[in-house]
């Protein structure tokens, strides 16, 4: 994930937001927006590190599954209960077309797997952490990898419950095995991220 600056908006409507975004990144191609649980949130686009890992990633997921693509260009997806909130993941995981004609903010369903990675800035906690996790999890996402360069890990939260967030949550240090849980069933070393830790 990347920095991202919150201003409070209790007032503002989910479409008065996508038109906010649609506009202001037309205009700047260097940020994105994104709007969860009732805040605008502010990312600037990344390079370096981070986009090594999310390629990284892209290599493995398609080498283990071709029948899928891990989508790294900003893909917007609409989260949260009833969908009212919108995010815009490091990386989706979907079949090949799935996101073909759905626009900036594509409904989740079919979305099998969201990927975060952690950036160096004061709320990644809250984001990457608390906020994103149950976001996806009230979307009914069946996976949300969450590769943490903070604490040298990679999280895979699985199972999600609208209700509770997701139930099952493993963590692996870099240098071990992860496997994704069905309906994934990607397994991948973790040794390569050591690399990417800044």
């Amino acid at each position: 994930m990347t920095v991202m600056a919150e201003r409070t908006s209790s007032q503002l409507s989910v479409d008065m937001f996508e038109r906010i975004a649609e506009f202001a990144e037309r205009e700047d191609e260097t940020v994105r927006f994104e709007f969860i649980d009732g805040r605008i949130g502010l990312r600037k686009v990344t390079n370096g590190s981070h986009g090594e890992i999310a390629m990284w990633l892209v290599f493995h997921c398609k080498q283990a599954r071709p029948d899928l693509t891990l989508n790294v260009t900003g893909q917007g997806l609409k989260v949260e209960t009833y969908r009212k909130g919108r995010a815009r993941p490091d990386a989706v995981l979907a079949p090949v077309g799935h996101f073909n004609g759905k626009g900036d903010w594509a409904d989740p369903d079919g979305v099998l797997m969201v990927v975060e990675i952690t950036s160096y800035d004061s709320d990644t906690h809250d984001r990457d952490r608390v906020e994103k996790p149950r976001a996806y999890a009230e979307a009914g996402i069946p996976v949300y990898l969450l590769i943490d360069r903070d604490t040298r890990a990679v999280l895979v939260h699985s199972d999600p419950d609208p209700a509770i967030g997701y139930r099952d949550l493993h963590t692996t240090k870099f240098g071990d095995r992860v496997t994704l849980p069905r309906p994934l069933g990607i397994e991948f070393d973790t040794e390569e991220l050591k690399r990417y830790v800044d």
